[in-house]
C-alpha cells in the first residue's frame, strides 16, 4: 500500500520501549506490525540518550522498513555562534512559561514550531541550551516561577525537560500515511508536531495515561529534590519542581490531544483522565487489547503433584509493588505453608530495588516459598500456577491477566486501571459471566493473601473462577479479531487523507 512519496504507511512513535524494551506496549507493538504485513512501518524511537541501551529484544518483521532514534537528552550541537538565539529565546520564553505553568498546549507548541523551523538546520544545544541568552531565559523564568526554590535544582530541571522538548521539534521526522504515537509526553508531541507539519492524520493509543504515571513516578523519585527554604514561614509556596515537570507534560498531552485525529485507550476507565487534560470526545475511542486466545488455551496441566503455586508476572520495579506480593506471601504461608510463589520477570531494569526484594524475602524467612525466575516464557509456566497475581500501584489492561484467564487461571489484581472488568466483568456485560478472581486495594497485603487463600483452599470457587475468565476472555479479547480492528483504521484513515490531498491539489 505504501504510496512512493512517502517512507511508510504507518509511522510508529515511541518513547522508551519497541524494540529495544521487552513486554507491555513492545509486545503490542509488535503483534500489531505482525497482523498487517500488507502495510510498512517506519520506527521512531525516542531514547534518552546516544549510550542508552539499543540491543534489540525483538526480531523486527519485515514490513518495517525503516528505523529513526531521537535522542532526547543529545540534542545535536548545532552552530556555536547564531546572531538571531537572543530574539528567538525572547519569542520562545512566553511559550514554555506558559507551559511550565500548566496553561501550554497545541498552540504553543505550533508557535515553538513555526519559529523555530527557519532555523532548523542550525540549532541545536549551543544556542537553545549554552547560550548566553539561554541562560538569561532560565534565570528570568527561575525569577518569575520560583525564585524560593533550589536554583540549581531549577536549572537542570529546565535543561531536562526542554532539552527533550527541543530534541524532539527539531528530530528527523519521516513521511508516512499515517502517524501512530503510543503515548502522550515526548512520543505524542513528536506526533503533534506531524500532524502540523504534513497535515497527515494522527493517532495516539494510550495504555496507561502517561500523564498518570508520571505523577506516580515523581512522587516516588528520590533523585528530585523540591524542598524549599521557608524558614519560619507557615505558608508554603503554591508550586515546587514536581509540580513543573507534571504541568510541562499535562502540556504536552493537550498538544497530543489537540492534534490527534483519534484518542484512543484500551478501557473506559482511562477516558476520564483523558477529558480531564484536553482530549476531544468526539475524537474518543476505547479498542481494548487482544491475546492469541488459542494459543493460551491450548496450555495444558500436568497432572503430577505439585505444591500449591502462585505467580507474579511482571517486571521488577517499584510501580509493580513486588514489595506488597512479598508480604502478601509471608501471610499466606500461614494458611497455605507449602505455597510456592514465583516472581517471573526481568530484575535488570532497577537492580537496586529487585535487590531490595530479595532483601525482604530474607528478613521474612522466605527463601524456601518464593522464587524468582528472571525472563521466562510464560508458556512454559502457566500449566503449573494455580492463581496470577498483579500487585502493581499502576497499570493499563495487563496482558498478563488475559493470557491467564485464557489457560483457565484466576487472577488477583489491585484496583487499577483495567483490571477490575477484566476479571469481575464490564457492567454492561451481557450475560454476566461472573468473578474471575478477586480484585483489592493497592498496598494491601492482608486483602491480597485472603484472595489467594480462598482460591487455593476451596476448589470449586477457584474452579467457577477459571471458567468464568477463560469465557470472558474468548469473548471479550480475541487478539485476531482487534487487530483486524486496527488495521481497518489505518487504511480507512489514510484513503481519506490521501482523497483529501488530491482534492486539495486539483
Amino acid at each position: 500500500m505504501t504510496n512512493p512519496d512517502r517512507s511508510a504507511d504507518v509511522c510508529f512513535l515511541l518513547e522508551g520501549t519497541y524494540p529495544f524494551v521487552a513486554g507491555g506496549v513492545s509486545s503490542w507493538v509488535h503483534e500489531l506490525i505482525k497482523a498487517n504485513p500488507d502495510l510498512s512501518y517506519h520506527l521512531v524511537t525516542l531514547l534518552p540518550h546516544r549510550n542508552s541501551p539499543q540491543t534489540r529484544r525483538y526480531e523486527v518483521p519485515a514490513n518495517v522498513v525503516g528505523l529513526t532514534p531521537v535522542y532526547l537528552q543529545d540534542l545535536p550541537a548545532g552552530r556555536r555562534h547564531h546572531p538571531e538565539i537572543p530574539a528567538l529565546m525572547r519569542r520562545l520564553e512566553p511559550l514554555l512559561a506558559k507551559l511550565v505553568g500548566g496553561g501550554g498546549g497545541l498552540e504553543e507548541i505550533a508557535e515553538m514550531i513555526r519559529l523555530l523551523r527557519p532555523h532548523a538546520d542550525s540549532l541545536g544545544r549551543h544556542a537553545l541550551l549554552n547560550s548566553p541568552a539561554s541562560w538569561a531565559t532560565i534565570v528570568r523564568m527561575y525569577e518569575n516561577a520560583m525564585p524560593e526554590s533550589s536554583f540549581l535544582d531549577f536549572f537542570w530541571t529546565w535543561r531536562s525537560l526542554f532539552g527533550g522538548l527541543f530534541a524532539v521539534l527539531l528530530a528527523p521526522l519521516p513521511k508516512a500515511g499515517i502517524y501512530h504515537a503510543a503515548s502522550t509526553g515526548y512520543a505524542g508531541l513528536l506526533a503533534a508536531r506531524a500532524r502540523l507539519e504534513t497535515g497527515r492524520p494522527m493517532l495516539v493509543t494510550e495504555h496507561g495515561i502517561y500523564t498518570n504515571e508520571r505523577r506516580i513516578e515523581l512522587a516516588l523519585a528520590d533523585w528530585l529534590f523540591d524542598g524549599i527554604d521557608t524558614g519560619l514561614r507557615l505558608d508554603q509556596p503554591v508550586r515546587d519542581l514536581r509540580r513543573m515537570w507534571v504541568e510541562t507534560f499535562v502540556g504536552y498531552s493537550r498538544a497530543c490531544y489537540g492534534a490527534a485525529d483519534r484518542v484512543i485507550t484500551l478501557y473506559g476507565g482511562n477516558q476520564a483522565m483523558q477529558l480531564r487534560d484536553g482530549a476531544d470526545p468526539a475524537r474518543m475511542r476505547v479498542i481494548p487489547n487482544g491475546i492469541d486466545v488459542a494459543r493460551f488455551a491450548s496450555i495444558s496441566r500436568p497432572p503430577e503433584p505439585r505444591p500449591p503455586t502462585i505467580a507474579l508476572i511482571g517486571r521488577v520495579v517499584p510501580i509493580k509493588d513486588v514489595k506488597t506480593f512479598i508480604r502478601a506471601c509471608a501471610r499466606l504461608i500461614e494458611a497455605v505453608p507449602d505455597l510456592k510463589a514465583l516472581i517471573m520477570g526481568p530484575t535488570d531494569e532497577d537492580a537496586a530495588y529487585a535487590e531490595e526484594c530479595r532483601a525482604m524475602i530474607a528478613t521474612l524467612d522466605l527463601g524456601r516459598n518464593v522464587e524468582f525466575t528472571g525472563r521466562v516464557r510464560i508458556d512454559d509456566y502457566l500449566g503449573r500456577i494455580d492463581v496470577v497475581v498483579l500487585t502493581s500501584i499502576s497499570e493499563a489492561q495487563p496482558l498478563v491477566i488475559l493470557e491467564a484467564g485464557a489457560a483457565g487461571i484466576p487472577c488477583v489484581a489491585t484496583d487499577v486501571g483495567a483490571c477490575r472488568e477484566m476479571i469481575m466483568g464490564r457492567d454492561d456485560e451481557d450475560p454476566p459471566l461472573g468473578a474471575g478472581g478477586a480484585v483489592t486495594a493497592l498496598s494491601d497485603p492482608a486483602a491480597i493473601a485472603g484472595s489467594i487463600a480462598d482460591l487455593l483452599t476451596k476448589a470449586e470457587y477457584r474452579e467457577r473462577c477459571s471458567q468464568a475468565i477463560r469465557r470472558r476472555v474468548q469473548r471479550y479479547y480475541n487478539k485476531i479479531e482487534l487487530d483486524a480492528v486496527y488495521g481497518e483504521l489505518y487504511r480507512d484513515t489514510i484513503a481519506k487523507a490521501d482523497a483529501a490531498a488530491m482534492r486539495g491539489a486539483a
